[in-house]
């Protein structure tokens, strides 16, 4: 049962046009079809499960990305600051980063595996989890499969989104619940020290697409 934010102001969806020039490509750079050897570029729509109304953001990511990649553009575009363990579940597999102390028979090392393989051509739906102890699960449906056009859609980036992620380690959905109504209201026993524990206001419909993009810029630019 998602937690819903009692009185949540109006939001809106913010959208971006894959075809349209993205703001970092060289302005020079000219469209071209896609190769007889087609790379797939994956449309995924990521939700995060247990609030209401949804938080959630589009993403296209070209099939060659490899899984930590994927991790890294989700924390990017969800705003998430990459602090807590994580795992895909895929077809009924789990992927991660393998902890040589506690390890999990069951879980493979995500490096090594990219985002064509795991998905291919009938993978639908998939879950990535982040923060083990808060528990945040992000359903990840694949909406659409793409042909790769040079100069458009072959780098990862971010197209659509609502709301803003929720702050770390706030406790989940039931603390981010709890955390949305002391801010809310002056009157709340615990306004003060939410306030003073998040450093100042906090606006539940604060996404801009335009930061997500930065974002995942920035990592494309530190992982080259």
């Amino acid at each position: 049962m998602a937690v819903a934010l009692a009185g949540p102001p109006r939001c809106y969806a913010h959208a971006h046009d894959p075809q349209a020039r993205h703001p970092h490509q060289d302005p020079s750079q000219k469209a071209t079809a896609p190769s007889s050897r087609e790379l797939i570029i994956y449309q995924l729509r990521i939700e995060l499960q247990g609030i209401a109304p949804a938080i959630h953001r589009t993403v296209l990511v070209p099939g060659t990305l490899p899984l930590p990649t994927l991790h890294h553009v989700i924390q990017a575009a969800m705003g998430w600051d990459d602090a807590h363990l994580h795992d895909f579940s895929i077809g009924g597999q789990r992927y991660g980063e393998p902890d040589p102390d506690f390890p999990e028979m069951d879980v493979l090392n995500e490096r090594g595996h990219t985002v064509g393989e795991v998905l291919g051509q009938a993978t639908q739906r998939f879950t990535y989890t982040y923060d083990f102890g808060d528990g945040w699960e992000h359903a990840v449906k694949v909406e659409k499969r793409l042909p790769a056009v040079e100069g458009r859609n072959t780098w990862p980036m971010c197209i659509g989104g609502q709301n803003a992620c929720p702050p770390e380690d706030v406790g989940g959905p039931l603390g981010y619940l709890d955390f949305m109504e002391a801010m809310a209201s002056l009157s709340h026993p615990e306004h003060g020290d939410m306030f003073g524990w998040w450093g100042g206001p906090f606006d539940p419909c604060g996404f801009s697409l335009n930061e997500a993009n930065k974002a995942i810029h920035r990592l494309r630019t530190i992982t080259k």
